[in-house]
């Protein structure tokens, strides 16, 4: 999984769980005034949410 910044262009990949050392996956988290991207371990162990960048989430390529 990639993130890039739609404004510049920075990106970041290769998300690893510190618990398990799994690639973290994209997922989205629906809540009631819509919907947040994070980035989860497909082992269970937890999720973030999407890192941020020139002052928005930064997009999934996954």
């Amino acid at each position: 999984m990639e993130y890039k910044c739609h404004k510049c262009g920075m990106g970041v990949k290769n998300l690893t769980c510190s618990k398990c050392n799994a690639l973290l996956i994209s997922d989205v988290v629906k809540i009631e005034s819509g919907n947040v991207q994070v980035a989860k371990c497909p082992n269970g162990c937890g999720k973030i949410k999407s890192p941020t960048c020139c002052g928005h989430d930064m997009v999934s390529s996954d």
